[in-house]
Protein backbone atom coordinates (compact mmCIF):
# COMPACT_ATOMS: atom_id res chain seq x y z
CA UNK A 1 0.00 0.00 0.00
CA UNK A 2 1.72 2.65 -1.44
CA UNK A 3 -0.56 5.71 0.69
CA UNK A 4 0.90 6.66 4.00
CA UNK A 5 -3.05 7.34 5.37
CA UNK A 6 -4.32 3.84 4.76
CA UNK A 7 -3.25 0.93 6.89
CA UNK A 8 -2.79 -2.51 6.50
CA UNK A 9 -5.44 -4.20 9.38
CA UNK A 10 -5.38 -7.14 10.36
CA UNK A 11 -6.86 -9.79 13.39
CA UNK A 12 -3.75 -8.90 15.17
CA UNK A 13 -4.04 -5.13 14.98
CA UNK A 14 -8.02 -4.60 15.06
CA UNK A 15 -8.42 -3.83 18.67
CA UNK A 16 -5.29 -1.03 18.57
CA UNK A 17 -6.08 -0.11 15.42
CA UNK A 18 -9.76 -0.29 14.61
CA UNK A 19 -11.41 -0.77 18.77
CA UNK A 20 -9.32 1.50 20.21
CA UNK A 21 -8.99 4.09 17.69
CA UNK A 22 -9.88 7.99 18.87
CA UNK A 23 -11.84 8.90 15.44
CA UNK A 24 -14.02 6.83 13.69
CA UNK A 25 -12.92 3.94 11.12
CA UNK A 26 -13.42 3.38 7.40
CA UNK A 27 -12.44 -0.23 6.36
CA UNK A 28 -12.33 -1.22 2.80
CA UNK A 29 -12.97 -5.26 2.63
CA UNK A 30 -11.07 -6.61 -0.60
CA UNK A 31 -9.22 -9.19 -2.38
CA UNK A 32 -6.81 -8.96 -4.75
CA UNK A 33 -8.67 -11.00 -7.18
CA UNK A 34 -11.50 -8.41 -7.32
CA UNK A 35 -11.74 -5.91 -10.02
CA UNK A 36 -14.25 -3.95 -8.38
CA UNK A 37 -11.94 -3.80 -5.21
CA UNK A 38 -8.94 -2.38 -7.42
CA UNK A 39 -11.56 0.01 -9.00
CA UNK A 40 -12.29 1.61 -5.27
CA UNK A 41 -9.04 1.81 -4.00
CA UNK A 42 -8.14 5.31 -5.30
CA UNK A 43 -11.26 6.53 -3.93
CA UNK A 44 -10.58 4.80 -0.60
CA UNK A 45 -7.02 6.09 -0.40
CA UNK A 46 -8.14 10.25 -1.58
CA UNK A 47 -10.73 10.00 0.51
CA UNK A 48 -7.85 8.93 3.29
CA UNK A 49 -5.94 12.22 2.48
CA UNK A 50 -8.89 14.60 2.05
CA UNK A 51 -10.80 13.52 5.66
CA UNK A 52 -7.70 12.47 7.28
CA UNK A 53 -7.87 13.63 11.03
CA UNK A 54 -11.80 13.16 10.75
CA UNK A 55 -11.68 9.19 9.93
CA UNK A 56 -8.55 6.00 9.90
CA UNK A 57 -8.40 4.45 6.98
CA UNK A 58 -7.68 0.96 6.88
CA UNK A 59 -7.90 -2.21 4.20
CA UNK A 60 -8.88 -5.70 4.77
CA UNK A 61 -7.82 -8.37 2.75
CA UNK A 62 -10.53 -11.13 2.71
CA UNK A 63 -8.08 -13.86 1.75
CA UNK A 64 -6.23 -13.08 4.76
CA UNK A 65 -8.16 -11.97 7.27
CA UNK A 66 -11.51 -14.01 7.33
CA UNK A 67 -12.07 -13.65 10.49
CA UNK A 68 -12.72 -9.75 10.41
CA UNK A 69 -14.43 -10.22 7.05
CA UNK A 70 -16.72 -12.91 9.07
CA UNK A 71 -17.32 -10.55 11.71
CA UNK A 72 -18.68 -7.69 9.66
CA UNK A 73 -20.76 -10.20 7.79
CA UNK A 74 -18.86 -9.40 4.41
CA UNK A 75 -20.83 -11.31 2.02
CA UNK A 76 -19.39 -9.29 -1.25
CA UNK A 77 -16.52 -7.53 -1.77
CA UNK A 78 -15.91 -4.55 -2.19
CA UNK A 79 -17.58 -4.22 1.32
CA UNK A 80 -16.99 -0.48 2.88
CA UNK A 81 -17.49 0.31 6.74
CA UNK A 82 -17.68 3.35 8.96
CA UNK A 83 -17.09 2.34 13.11
CA UNK A 84 -16.52 3.95 16.17
CA UNK A 85 -15.27 1.84 18.50
CA UNK A 86 -16.99 -1.61 18.29
CA UNK A 87 -20.29 0.11 16.67
CA UNK A 88 -20.80 -0.06 12.83
CA UNK A 89 -22.35 3.49 11.93
CA UNK A 90 -22.10 2.90 7.88
CA UNK A 91 -21.48 -0.20 5.59
CA UNK A 92 -21.68 0.18 1.54
CA UNK A 93 -20.93 -2.72 -1.23
CA UNK A 94 -20.13 -2.20 -4.54
CA UNK A 95 -18.09 0.84 -6.27
CA UNK A 96 -19.83 4.14 -5.58
CA UNK A 97 -18.84 7.82 -6.63
CA UNK A 98 -16.01 9.33 -4.19
CA UNK A 99 -18.10 12.25 -3.66
CA UNK A 100 -21.51 9.66 -2.91
CA UNK A 101 -19.25 7.66 -0.25
CA UNK A 102 -17.71 10.63 0.85
CA UNK A 103 -21.23 11.88 2.04
CA UNK A 104 -22.51 9.11 3.14
CA UNK A 105 -19.24 9.30 5.51
CA UNK A 106 -19.62 12.82 6.55
CA UNK A 107 -23.72 11.98 7.64
CA UNK A 108 -22.09 9.46 9.78
CA UNK A 109 -19.43 11.93 12.06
Amino acid sequence: MADKHVLNVTEQNFEQEVLQSDVPVLLDFWASWCAPCRMIAPTIEALAGEMAGKIKVGKVNVDEQPGLAETFRVMSIPTVTLTRGDKLLMQSVGVKPKETLKKEIENKL
